[in-house]
């Protein structure tokens, strides 16, 4: 049986600096006690953790998987292999994983949870298949093999969508569709930190210009024709649709003005661009389209873009290292609260530490981040990240694109498999019939 105990070990575990997990740093807020986050077992039901300081999304912190509980007994018992012999207390308990093909999970006959007193899961099992070729893994649902797929690949997304971005017809007598706002901000990042030897008389650290090419691409054609209306184009804040703090009217954010764009040119000294050097931007092959799509954009207002294509490996490293001016990038939501996506713009993250990848510092910003951190009404915090959300976008470092949208397929004969906003497969109602 679970018991607060159990939370106490794992959470600690998580800071356990030789574990070095990646998800350490959710226990940030946490005070210390001889160097152990302050976590104590009242009695077997009673959790206590103390916090730093005031922190309202903490809480939502602590549904993330890195906080999910794990048996001491297993750890000491598997050791440094207990990564190949997980142990837990969802509805399913591990079988097999054969890494990069095949990973099976069978019923868990003790799993606590019921629904009209019938114990849950209603599956005997689990079996998941590792296809790196995304059309491989396509024609294999389609041929029945796989009863589920998340996401759309470019490469079929004109087979399996209408240009209006509904499921085609052909397919609609075997394979549902799903679909709802993904707490995903797809956007491109400006460096602009002066300071920085790659920004040298760099002309995005002029904000007119970074107002400009904001104004310069329609995101809305973009989203029509490039994505077949999957996901909202990004004509509003950092805050994506779906998340508490985003307004579909928020009175801020850029929508295509390519004439405003070009009175911007000229008021930062570059009268259709005239005399304008070419700007770079950093991305990977994944998102070519989308990026050719933006360059043929600005071609109209005068700007000189070009495409530097790298693995995502390597761009993710150069981004972290602060090494490009200009990059493609996206922020999932860890947890939900806006708090994650506006922390990408408060000037004590910045990178490598943190992930204020922009380098991006507003005084007034920071003062209102702060504020937010002490203010535990739902409704007040939302409106501080408005006013957050309004003064970044007005000083433009970042061009966001659009929000995203989950997209999940599933054979007709699967049921109760649903979606959500962070895109988590959550299988314990799921029916599959014969």
């Amino acid at each position: 049986m679970v018991t607060a105990h159990d939370f106490v070990y794992s959470l600690q575990r998580l800071a356990d600096k030789k574990l070095a997990s990646p998800g350490a740093w959710v226990l940030g807020p946490v005070a210390l006690v001889d160097g152990l986050p302050d976590i104590q077992a009242v009695d077997d039901s009673t959790l206590v953790i103390r916090l730093n300081k005031p922190f309202p999304p903490f809480a939502g912190m602590l549904s993330m998987q890195y906080c999910s509980v794990v048996p001491s007994e297993a750890v000491d018992f598997y050791n440094d292999d207990f990564r190949s012999n997980p142990v837990g207390t969802g509805p399913f308990r591990f079988k097999m994983w054969k890494e990069g093909v095949k990973l099976v999970m069978l019923k868990n006959e003790n799993y606590f949870e019921k629904e009209n007193g019938i114990r849950l899961p209603y599956l005997d099992a689990v079996s998941v298949s590792f296809i790196i070729d995304k059309q491989t893994a396509f024609l294999e649902f389609i041929k029945g093999n796989l009863d589920f797929i998340s996401g759309l690949d470019a490469s079929y997304k004109d087979e399996v969508l209408t240009p209006s971005g509904r499921l085609n017809p052909a397919y609609a007598d075997r394979i549902r569709m799903t679909s709802q706002p993904y707490l995903n901000t797809e956007y491109l990042g400006f460096m602009v930190e002066g300071s920085n030897p790659v920004m040298k008389n760099n002309p995005l650290l002029i904000r007119e210009i970074r107002q400009a090419l904001n104004y310069g691409i329609d995101r809305k054609r973009m989203i029509r024709y490039l994505r077949n209306g999957i996901g909202e184009p990004g004509t509003h804040g950092f805050i994506p649709a779906g998340m508490p703090g985003y307004v579909s009217n928020p009175g801020f954010g850029y929508d295509y003005h390519p004439e405003k764009a070009r009175q911007l040119l000229a008021k930062a000294g570059y009268p259709m661009g005239k005399g304008l050097p070419p700007i770079t931007l950093a991305t990977n092959a994944s998102y070519l389209d989308l990026c050719q799509f933006i360059q043929s954009q600005l071609s109209q207002i005068g700007v000189n873009l070009k495409i530097d294509v790298s693995p995502p490996a390597t761009l993710r490293e150069n981004i972290a290292q602060a090494r490009v001016p200009f990059f493609r990038g996206s922020w999932i939501a860890d947890y939900p609260d806006a708090e994650n996506y506006l922390s990408l713009f408060y000037s004590h993250n910045h990178t490598p530490a943190g992930p204020n990848f922009m380098w991006y510092t507003n005084n007034r910003f920071d003062q209102l981040y702060r504020e937010a951190s002490n203010e535990n009404d739902l409704s007040k915090r939302s409106r501080i990240y408005r006013a957050m959300d309004s003064l970044m976008m007005e000083d433009a470092p970042v061009m966001v694109l659009f929000y995203d949208q989950v997209l999940r397929f599933s054979r007709k004969n699967v049921q109760n498999l649903g979606s959500n906003p962070l895109n988590l497969l959550e299988l314990k109602r799921v029916k599959k019939l014969q």
